[in-house]
């Protein structure tokens, strides 16, 4: 059978979410946790967050944004697995490409991100807002199972069309929601390795 790995981004591969790293060169960085808590809670759509987000950090050049992802941690042990599989492995991310590109072509799998728009080193907007399920159904065009590893309420969709749903807690407790709707939980990069390894 052939599998699909696919993978959040922030929180699931980086060890430190990207937007609040952006912001801590804005100053906003209380405003954007409030907008990300009320996504999390439920009190605003994850679209609706994400684009407003990206507004307040538009003035950040995308220069300076992709030296703040460069410098992001990551967590080896999964990278390490990752690209020891790059025809098996994606990256479906809701951030946008324009600000996450470049670690993503180092990492060296396909992925699928937000689209934004841009004018040199500035960001004008956001075109779209990746739709991870329909992303997994692209994989799924050339894989028997899905298999989908995340964190967060923007998983959701990517879990609604995975076979196998792993929600991972390394570095924060996933959301309930997604808890609620995944096979197994893993709590630390070993665990989620040793995990996806064990797989038939």
């Amino acid at each position: 059978m052939s599998t699909a790995f696919c993978f959040d981004l922030d929180g699931t591969l980086t060890a430190r979410e990207l937007l609040p790293a952006i912001a801590a060169e804005t100053g906003l960085v209380a405003e954007i946790e409030a907008l990300t808590m009320a996504t999390i809670n439920g009190v605003l759509p994850f679209e609706s967050s994400f684009r407003l987000r990206c507004r307040l950090l538009a003035d950040v050049p995308i220069s300076r944004v992709h030296a703040i992802v460069s410098g992001l941690p990551l967590f080896q042990d999964i990278i390490a697995f990752i690209q020891a599989r790059p025809q098996s492995c994606y990256v479906i991310t809701g951030n946008l490409d324009a600000w996450v590109s470049g670690l993503l072509a180092r990492i060296g799998v396909p992925f699928f991100a937000s689209q934004a728009a841009t004018d040199g080193d500035r960001l004008l907007g956001v075109t779209s807002v990746l739709d991870k399920g329909a992303a997994v159904q692209r994989v799924r065009a050339d894989h028997a199972r899905i298999v989908a590893v995340g964190d967060g309420v923007g998983d959701m969709a990517m879990f609604e069309n995975a076979d196998l749903r792993i929600a991972y807690a390394g570095l924060h407790p996933p959301v309930p929601m997604l808890v609620a709707s995944a096979d197994m939980v893993c709590t630390s990069q070993v665990a989620l390795v040793r995990a996806l390894e064990a797989l038939p």
